[in-house]
């Protein structure tokens, strides 16, 4: 899965190299200002279907994976405020979760990797990851846990997509955002679920996705597309500096 942009230097987690080395707690979510969409889980769809648009992206040469929509531009975060607070109630896992990450190695399994250009990531403060022994501390064995509760949530969420597109129930995305000072631009290269196709499914088809919980998943998706909206209201209030389309001339 392809990581945002705020993994500035991952490197493999070292027993040895990172022996000294601590976590600062990051007082805000700056690292994260540029990131305009962010995966999710499939158990996070209750929460942040209420707060966000959450949609499905193939990611580059993988699988589709469901989104939630942070700003309606590449660069652009609508929820990390001038502060660097987080606007909204809930936070995605895949932001929680920084500076650790599980990556594919190439031949190998999913290691743990952390973001070295972390501004918490130093030696003299915070919690630390190794004790004297070289052993796990409580704080690094919890953030591995979050890592492996993710990872299974991850894979599941992968087979739901993989029954969305297996079922043809996914279709691409084009809708025009506009401002009320009248501009405008369009969103695409987004997919999310065909109500029609949904609708014509076979009994047995349909009755399959109620029975594995996905149904009720699809419909948390379908809901929470009215969030695209308070995006556009949300650019609205930060006065967003997008150019307008140029005029054709007289």
């Amino acid at each position: 899965m392809a990581q945002p942009a705020y993994y500035e230097r991952p490197v493999l987690l070292d027993r040895e190299r990172h022996r000294r080395r601590r976590v600062k707690p990051a007082t805000g979510f700056g690292f994260a200002r540029k990131t305009h969409s962010v995966a999710l889980a499939a158990a996070e769809f209750g929460e942040a279907a209420k707060e966000y648009a959450i949609v499905f992206t193939r990611t580059a040469g993988g699988p589709v994976v469901p989104v939630a929509l942070l700003g309606l531009r590449a660069g652009e975060n609508l929820f990390v405020d001038a502060q660097q607070a987080w606007d909204a109630r809930y936070v995605p896992a895949f932001v929680r979760r920084y500076p650790f990450v599980l990556a594919e190695m190439p031949g190998q399994s999913l290691a743990v990797c952390v973001d070295e250009a972390f501004a918490g990531w130093n030696i003299e403060e915070g919690e630390a990851l190794f004790d004297e022994q070289g052993q796990e501390t409580p704080f690094l064995k919890n953030a591995l846990e979050f890592l492996t509760r993710y990872q299974r949530e991850h894979v599941r969420t992968l087979a739901f997509c993989e029954r969305l597109e297996q079922d043809g129930l996914l279709k691409e995305m084009n809708a025009q955002a506009k401002l009320t000072d009248g501009r405008a631009f369009t969103i695409d290269g987004l997919m999310v679920v065909d109500e029609q196709k949904l609708l014509a499914l076979p009994d047995a088809a349909a009755l399959s996705l109620f029975r594995s919980g996905e149904l009720h998943l699809v419909s948390m998706h379908l809901a929470s597309l009215s969030n695209l909206q308070r995006l556009v209201d949300r650019m609205a209030e930060r006065k967003s500096t997008i150019e307008p389309a140029p005029q054709p001339a007289s």
